[in-house]
């Protein structure tokens, strides 16, 4: 794995996390007004384990998929600051610090 791509990798698995415990949390309060939050979360999650199994194998698709990664972490930081939960905003803010990562992948890459 080349060195650049570590910060983002750690960022993506971080918020991963952050999106499954806040989906997992959201879940426990059943509550109607997380169902888009809930939804949001495990998307999120979703593409972030993406994100760092393209950055840590190198992938010739690397670039987009940290784009769609980046749009969908802000997203879901836009959904879950909505809420006052401190598992929300934890969250939030996972999905702000990778954004800004897979934004600066892209800024970095050379392709």
């Amino acid at each position: 794995m080349k060195r650049e791509v570590i910060p983002c990798v750690e960022a993506c698995l971080a918020c991963y996390t952050a999106c499954l415990d806040c989906a997992n949390e959201g879940i426990k309060m059943a509550s109607e007004a997380m169902i888009n939050c809930i939804q949001t979360c495990l998307d999120c999650a979703e593409m972030c384990n993406l994100c760092a199994r393209f950055s840590a194998t190198d992938s010739d698709y690397l670039r987009k998929v940290c784009t769609l990664c980046a749009d969908l972490c802000h997203a879901c930081a836009a959904e879950c600051e909505k809420f006052d939960e401190a598992f929300c905003q934890t969250c939030a803010e996972a999905c702000r610090t990778c954004a800004a990562e897979c934004e600066a992948m892209n800024e970095v890459m050379v392709f």
